[in-house]
This record gives C-alpha cells, structure tokens and sequence, in this order.
C-alpha cells in the first residue's frame, strides 16, 4: 500500500478530509506497524552521535582560533551554531530518555548537551513534556499555539513585534518569562511548569546555567568583550535562529488543524505537525525534520525516525503531513498565512493576518 502524501503546496489541502471523531487507524495500529528495534535506544550509536558533534564543535574552534579572520569568522558562526544545534538535538533525545534506558546517564549526557549552549536541561525538559502531552490543544500546548484573533488584536507593540517579525529570536525570552499569556520561568521551581516534585531537577538545572554563564563572564574578562563576540555570541544566535525556525516550522502551517475541547485528542494532536526536509542539513541535525512521528512516539531515537517513519505512512496514508518545499519558502508562507484562529470551532486553522487588516 502506497502513502498518498500531502505535499502542502496549497493553502488547506487537507480541507477535503472529514474531521471525524475517531481516526481511521489508533495508536496501536501505527505501534504494530514500526518495527519493535525502532523502539530501542543503542547506547553506543547515541554516544557516538554525541562525541561526534562534540568533536566537531572542537575542530572548528581550532579552525576559527588559527584563522582569526573576519573573512572566516561569520562563516564559523553559522557553522559552529548548526552544531550547537545538533548537540540540543541529541540533549532532546536525553530529555524525552530516548538516548538510552538508564536515566542517569540521559540526564548526564542532556546537562552536557544543553548546560554549554544555554539551555536549563531540566527546566526545558519538563515544559516540553507538556507540549508534548498538549499538541495541537489550543488550551493547553505550550510551544507556537496560535492566539484567537481577539487576542492577536490587543497584542501589545512588543509581543507584536516579537511575533512577526523576531519570532526566530524569541527563544531565550522564553526560557525566562514563559508564553504572553501563559508566563513561567524554566528556572525557578516555583513555575507553573514544574511539580514540588521536581524542585531539585530545576535547582540542578539552573545552578548548572548560572555556572555556564559565569564560566563565560571570565573568559570574557580575560579575553574581552570581542572574544565573546566571536567565539560565542554568534554561534549562539545562529543556534537559536535554528531552533525557533524548526519548532516554528513543524507546528505552524495553514494547513495545520488546532483542536478545542472534546475535538482534540493526543493522537490528532500528534499528528498535527509536518515533516520538513532541510536538505543536505537533515543527517547534520540528527534528521530532526521526521517530526511526525516523534510526535506519536517520543521514545523513538533520533537514528530510527526515519525507519518508523517509512513504516507509519501507508497507515496513515492522506493524514501523514509532509513539505517539500524549501525551507526559506515554507517560512515565508507560514510567517504571512499563519496570523490567528477563530474564536469558535473545535477544529480550525490559521487565519492570515492580512485578513484582519483588511477587516
């Protein structure tokens, strides 16, 4: 059986499909269909896709240390950010335990990850896990819900400006004063993200980032403020460019349904995303673009996405949602179709915000 996949060339492709209470296949379908060893994480392959990244970030900090060119330095940010990237990447692996089944060596290997690149490992953890648990759920989703559109009305200069134009920025605000309308702090315990439970996983987390942080004011006060620039400042922003354009791009698409209520469902939110090719940057990243079904089953390794994939399309058949476009093309579709939704209805989509203006 052949997947009829949708190639989201034009706005609502999917309209043609009725939005039925029950799918036409469950979870346990789409299990049965993906072979059991994509379920298993190999210690030695997650490691190897670790120390592999962290040898590369290495080589170009020699490079870029021997060069010390102008000429090479803009090129060595966008490079070395790619590999911050793909080292969050596989700290993402650690977050969902899918890098092995000993969670202490998944929370080990995600501290090292994400502690150097700036990112609260625990404190990120657990709110993505309720994105996770919440996609597609205009309630409840924590990562590029959409607002109603009386919402995107009252929206202040600033949220204004960040929503549509700094959206690839937003990151690190994020991380310290949660959603416009859903505020939180991945670094205090006392966040609406977190359970008394997970008090010490945040303190953990964030002692490690304050340390990272202080590492970096040293190095800066020995080696200046230009050597932050270069060695770190770009990298970083190239990093979290990466990151914002590819949550962005999995979860906002005209074509992407929005569940309220009784509507939505874990595995209609699951499938709400879109897989998305990078070209020749897919194996860079860890094949981060086979979206779809990390979403339906987060315990996959990175290394298996793209198997479990393969084996999940002809089930899934026209519900199965992926892009060809390029990526830049895809962004600039989604950043001008993609404004609001309505206030009513259990299943919308996007309305573009070119609409509103000429209301």
């Amino acid at each position: 059986m052949q997947s009829n996949i949708i190639k989201l060339n034009n706005p609502h492709d999917v309209e043609s499909l009725e939005d039925t209470t029950k799918l036409p296949f469950t979870l346990q379908d789409l299990k049965a269909a993906i072979p059991s060893e994509c379920f298993q994480p190999n210690v030695g392959k997650s490691l190897f896709y670790f120390f592999r990244d962290i040898l590369i970030i290495g080589l170009l900090y020699a490079v870029a240390h021997y060069l010390n060119s102008w000429f090479f330095w803009p090129i060595f940010w966008v490079m070395q950010g790619t590999m911050f990237w793909a080292l969050f990447v596989v700290g993402h692996d650690c977050g969902h335990q899918s890098f092995s089944k000993k969670k202490w060596l998944n929370d080990l290997i995600g501290h090292l990850c994400h502690t150097p690149i700036l990112v609260p490992y625990h404190g990120w953890r657990i709110s993505h896990r309720t994105h996770h648990k919440n996609t597609g759920n205009l309630d409840n989703d924590e990562s590029w819900y959409p607002p109603t559109e009386s919402k995107y009305k009252v929206l202040n200069w600033v949220h204004d400006i960040g929503r549509d134009y700094l959206f690839l920025l937003v990151y690190p605000v994020y991380l310290f004063t949660g959603n416009p309308d859903k505020r939180g702090s991945h670094f205090l315990p006392s966040s609406r993200f977190f359970k008394p439970s997970e008090k010490w996983d945040v303190i953990t987390s964030t002692t490690l980032w304050t340390l990272m942080v202080g590492l970096l004011l040293f190095f800066t006060y020995q080696w200046g403020w230009m050597w932050l620039l270069k060695y770190y400042v770009g990298p970083y922003l190239v990093f979290v460019i990466w990151l914002d354009l590819v949550t962005y791009l999995h979860h906002t698409d005209p074509d992407i349904p929005w569940y309220r209520g009784e509507d939505w469902t874990f595995l209609k939110g699951a499938i709400s995303s879109i897989d998305r090719d990078y070209g020749f940057i897919n194996h860079i990243h860890h094949d981060i673009g086979t979206h779809v079904a990390h979403h339906i089953f987060l315990n996959i390794p990175h290394y298996n996405l793209k198997k479990a994939t393969e084996a999940i399309k002809p089930i899934m058949g026209d519900y199965f949602r992926k892009s060809d476009l390029p990526i830049w093309t895809a962004l600039r579709r989604s950043s001008s179709s993609c404004g609001f939704v309505p206030e009513t209805g259990g299943k919308v989509y996007y309305i573009s915000k070119k609409k509103l203006a000429k209301g």
